[in-house]
């Protein structure tokens, strides 16, 4: 009996340090190098077409997404870290936005684990879908 205690002890102390643990804006807020789009165990890196505005466009979108704030970057920097809280275990995904010209690069990540069950992906095209109109 003790033993599950000790279990359930141990997963309360990770779920709340998932909730607290601080995000630093040096390790997050990073423009990554990459020229396609790509889908790994924990991350979505797209690349669209947006012309001048896409940046404060899907600033818009990100905004109104539940859960969502930002980490650093501004408009002016043309570059904004967002941070997307699971409903459930309030999880952190971070997802860089970066405008170059007209092409918006959208890097997002998992804070934890090493899969994401495709989370970052689905988000990531709902935000193309809304900022293409559809």
């Amino acid at each position: 009996m003790m033993f599950f205690l000790v279990i359930l002890a141990v997963l309360a102390l990770l779920a709340v340090y998932v909730r607290v643990a601080p995000s630093d804006p040096a390790k997050w807020h990073i423009a990554a190098p990459f020229d396609q789009n790509s889908d790994g165990e924990n991350s979505a890196r797209r690349i669209v077409q947006t012309g001048p505005d896409g940046l404060n466009r899907l600033h818009e979108i990100a905004r109104r997404t539940p859960r969502t704030t930002v980490l650093a970057g501004s408009l002016e920097d043309q570059m904004i870290t967002y941070v997307t809280r699971s409903q459930l275990l309030s999880y952190p995904d971070y997802t860089t936005v970066q405008q170059s010209g007209d092409t918006l690069k959208i890097n997002a990540r998992s804070r934890f684990g090493k899969k994401d069950f495709g989370v970052n992906a689905k988000r990531v095209e709902a935000w193309i879908r809304a900022l293409e109109g559809r």
